[in-house]
């Protein structure tokens, strides 16, 4: 089986979209490396699985769909109170512009390992990202690429005077099942 050539619709129903953000600070002991979740998200690819370069992907959330998935590390679990507060604190101080949205630029490489080059866009501010997929044989995409905030103006969070803070470095990983010739 292959990825079936053409334009296909994607979203939370066939993946997962994830940020992940880590600690750092003097305090970091008490804080969490926290995985967020995109709970809605949808985007377009449009595929040819013969010729990877005419390939295209864009996708697009909100921030007020980004749930904290995992929590590891701190002092003590996070409450279900923490988990709103921070959500709060991501929607309110550090993602303003609600829209994170990625469309691709170019597609290059040999299946199954392709680099997708494209312009990240959050809090209104667009930077070059890259990429790296894999793609097997059953239509299975795992990708990730890292950042910094402060590319995009958002300033990572801070708390007890710089103490215990956000690093500026974040990952995105993607992992989703395309339709399969």
């Amino acid at each position: 089986m292959t990825v079936a050539k053409g334009t296909h619709n994607i979203g939370q129903q066939d993946g997962k979209l994830l940020v992940n953000v880590y600690k750092d600070g003097m305090a970091a002991k008490m804080g969490h490396d926290l995985t967020l979740e995109a709970s809605s998200w949808s985007g377009k690819a449009d595929i040819d699985p013969d010729d990877p370069s005419a390939s295209s992907v864009s996708v697009s959330t909100d921030a007020s769909s980004l749930e904290i998935a995992e929590a590891k590390g701190g002092a003590k679990p996070l409450s279900d109170s923490d988990k709103r507060d921070i959500k709060k604190s991501i929607t309110s101080k550090i993602l303003t512009n609600g829209a994170i949205s990625f469309e691709s630029t170019a597609v290059s490489g040999t299946p199954p390992r392709l680099q997708v080059k494209g312009d990240l866009t959050i809090n209104g501010q667009s930077q070059p990202v890259t990429l790296d997929l894999n793609v097997d044989d059953n239509g299975h995409a795992t990708g990730t690429t890292s950042f910094k905030q402060t590319q995009f103006g958002v300033k990572p969070f801070s708390a007890m005077m710089g103490a215990l803070k956000v690093k500026d470095n974040v990952d995105i990983t993607i992992d989703v099942q395309l339709p399969t010739a």
